[in-house]
């Protein structure tokens, strides 16, 4: 009569026993596609979208919401808060746009590459061929310039050249020396127009171009000024601090032997020049550009380094810098 309810309650038990089919706390889960809430497995939430609350039934989903714009899931989850969205930096250009479903994409800006292989930071600026080089693969984003030997000529070509080298440079020296005589003629008759009484204005005259009658000649008044004598225009950011970023390659026109000085008259340490001096020249540049940028602040301006190299008699660089930064459309002229 004992045994009966013992047999009974041994078989009660073995049926109750947990099977695979109800796994216990935090077992049995599908990694990747469930996760663990509480005792029961929940399927995750699909890709673009977060996870605002579990299920709470075995293998069904929980309550999962779309990302907001700026951010994204690439993969099914059981995030609570989506990803944001990268953003790129200035010497890069989005190629992909973020979506809820995947991140931005960046590339480096034309003329400046990032090995893939390497950490990319910083884009690094195209090389350029030396003069007994030529380009045998153009930089890309992800490629530096491949360069190689300029092959001699052969002897056919080689005799060629000599041919055409032997008729232009007397042609080219003939027209030096036909406009040097032209220039001596011309400033000469000028001068004796100058210097002939019946060309020259009483007090009170017009001579019909409105003409100022302190001066006796206007004959000069054409002429263009020396480079030296035109006041440097102020010019205007298109668009604020980007555009000052975006004209420091153009200081790689920089004579090598004064981008010491140039950047001492900016206030920047020796300490902090010699730190960048094992970088390339272009990067060199660049990067004590940007730190002359963070130390200026919001007083930093095109006009400031502009100003600085003509203080170091570097006008020709000054004038390609200003040329550059205006056809390219960073920068405005004041009036």
């Amino acid at each position: 009569m004992i045994k009966f309810p013992l047999l009974v309650v041994s078989i009660l038990i073995w049926l109750l026993k947990p099977t695979q089919a109800f796994p216990g706390p935090g077992t049995g889960c599908k990694d990747g596609l469930q996760y663990t809430s509480g005792n029961i497995c929940c399927l995750n939430c699909p890709a673009g979208t977060r996870m605002t609350s579990p299920c709470t039934r075995f293998g069904s989903q929980g309550t999962c919401e779309e990302c907001d714009d700026g951010t994204f899931t690439g993969h099914s989850n059981d995030l609570s808060h989506c990803l944001k969205c990268m953003k790129c930096p200035s010497d890069k250009e989005i190629v992909r746009p973020c979506t809820h479903t995947q991140d931005a994409e960046c590339q480096c800006k034309s003329g400046r590459f990032c090995a893939p292989d390497q950490p990319c930071e910083v884009c690094k600026k195209c090389s350029r061929c030396k003069n007994d080089e030529e380009i045998a693969r153009n930089c890309t984003s992800t490629n530096n310039t491949v360069c190689k030997k300029v092959q001699p000529m052969s002897g056919s070509a080689s005799a060629e050249a000599s041919v055409i080298v032997t008729l232009i440079v007397p042609l080219i020296a003939a027209l030096i020396i036909g406009a040097i005589i032209f220039a001596v003629w011309r400033r000469r008759k000028t001068t004796d127009s100058q210097g002939n009484p019946a060309n020259r204005l009483k007090p009170g005259e017009d001579n019909g171009d409105n003409c100022p009658t302190e001066i006796k000649s206007c004959s000069n008044l054409n002429l263009p000024r020396q480079l030296e004598d035109v006041e440097f225009p102020k010019l205007v950011p298109v668009n604020g601090d980007e555009s000052l970023r975006k004209c420091f390659e153009y200081f790689d026109d920089l004579d090598f032997n004064q981008h010491k000085r140039f950047f001492r008259h900016l206030g920047i340490v020796d300490n902090v020049i010699k730190s960048k001096e094992q970088l390339p020249y272009e990067d060199r540049i660049h990067d004590l550009l940007t730190v002359w940028v963070e130390k200026e602040g919001r007083e930093a301006s095109l006009n400031n380094l502009l100003k600085a190299l003509l203080d170091l008699n570097q006008r020709r660089t000054a004038e390609t810098v200003k040329e550059k930064a205006i056809h390219n459309g960073h920068y405005d002229v004041q009036y």
